[in-house]
């Protein structure tokens, strides 16, 4: 018998073995793919200058710097490392200009008789709110070089929901053209938080976007905090390099998105010819600000005491290109706020709009009881447009069940 378990042992040993030396053999593999893609990448950059333009020249002779963040920037244009570092102007860039970041705290704020009653939980925050834009670590500029894109479809994510991220791309986020209606894809990450495998985390997510060629990172930390930063940084680059999109939805990696109803709505919204200042979503009115402490969502007074403008549930909405050029313009006067839904009701508000409320869009649920079998009903989500939230398996599974075409629902008669 001990001879038995031995050799179960020594199998286990050597089966564990092969494993760790086929993932060497792959990785290697999959280094030298990524090299000869990047090589092949850097010459049609070049060959291409035409739709290329000035970019280009952030290719000859790069050198990688190391930003105060402790994540690797971008380019950084020619080989002189002492050269003066680029500043953000109030003027629409014609390329991401943000190359290395200098993020140190505001240590006036800290002379504030506020700031001293403020929850420690704030104070970077606070102290480190006027740093808005961010260097990339990953862009595609040329996601709409084409001028022709119907629907960008923007997702929210972190390096380590890739299995999120997988369902969307073979869900609602599959890149494709419906109707002659071009929809493409983005994620928006930053970087791992302090305490994470970094600099494994960070390889993977660029092998994925090797791969799918579909994800915006910036060089901030992914905090909840943190994701108003995503809100700004991403309205500038859509500025930048995508504003000829007619139409954004935004929403979470754990929501479903009928594509079709979708559409249907931007249909009607443009036959109306009311594209202007289209902000649609689950809109929540007459909110104030949360004093529990132990909500995700509390606020202490000292940082806002106020009720709230009228804002969308985060797990989905939709705005035209035109409203969110306007927001990028209004959001650069105002000062960040910890929560990004409120913090673009605030920017509406300052345009002197208000979101749209429309049923089709349940960022809480079908049902705000998440035990509710009406949460599950393939029906419903059949006639909705977005409902939040799923988990990557329930929505591959939902998704399968309503885009059946065998799936019967009752339709609604008149009276």
């Amino acid at each position: 018998m001990d001879t038995f378990f031995r050799r179960k042992r020594i199998l286990k040993t050597l089966l564990s073995l092969s494993l760790v030396f086929a993932s060497l053999v792959m990785i290697s593999k999959f280094k030298l793919v990524d090299n000869s893609i990047k090589d092949d990448m850097e010459v049609k950059s070049m060959g291409h200058a035409g739709w290329c333009g000035p970019e280009c020249d952030l290719y000859k002779g790069k050198r990688i710097l190391k930003s105060s963040l402790g994540n690797y920037s971008p380019p950084v244009i020619g080989d002189d490392l002492d050269a003066p570092r680029m500043t953000v102007s109030n003027t629409t860039a014609s390329t991401w200009d943000v190359h290395v970041m200098n993020c140190s705290e505001d240590s006036a704020v800290r002379e504030n008789d506020w700031f001293r009653r403020l929850d420690t939980r704030f104070h970077q925050f606070v102290l480190h709110r006027h740093c808005r834009y961010f260097p990339m670590l990953i862009n595609h500029p040329d996601k709409c070089r084409n001028g022709d894109v119907h629907l960008l479809m923007v997702v929210k994510s972190v390096i380590e929901q890739h299995d999120r991220r997988e369902a969307v791309r073979n869900t609602w986020g599959r890149e494709q053209t419906i109707d002659g209606k071009r929809i493409k894809t983005l994620f928006l990450l930053g970087s791992a938080t302090n305490g994470k495998d970094t600099k494994n985390l960070q390889k993977l997510i660029e092998y994925e976007d090797m791969i799918y060629g579909d994800i915006l990172q910036w060089d901030f930390m992914d905090t909840f905090f943190n994701l108003t930063l995503k809100e700004v940084n991403f309205l500038k680059w859509f500025d930048i390099h995508c504003c000829s999109a007619k139409f954004i939805f935004k929403g979470d990696d754990d929501v479903f998105v009928n594509t079709n109803n979708l559409l249907e709505l931007i249909r009607f919204k443009t036959e109306d010819r009311n594209v202007l200042n289209v902000f649609v979503g689950d809109t929540i009115s007459k909110a104030i600000p949360i004093r529990n402490r132990q909500s995700k969502y509390y606020i202490p007074k000292e940082l806002f005491d106020r009720p709230y403008p009228p804002y969308v549930g985060g797990g989905g909405f939709l705005m035209s290109s035109q409203l969110a050029r306007r927001l990028f313009v209004v959001s650069e006067d105002l000062e960040l706020y910890p929560i990004d839904d409120v913090f673009l009701g605030m920017c509406l508000q300052k345009l002197h709009l208000a979101p749209e409320m429309h049923p089709g869009f349940r960022t809480f649920g079908i049902m705000k009881r998440r035990v509710s079998p009406m949460n599950s009903e393939p029906c419903f989500f059949k006639n909705l447009i977005v409902v939040h939230k799923l988990s990557p398996q329930e929505l591959l599974m939902m998704w399968s069940v309503v885009e059946n075409k065998e799936l019967v629902c009752a339709k609604r008669t008149a009276p």
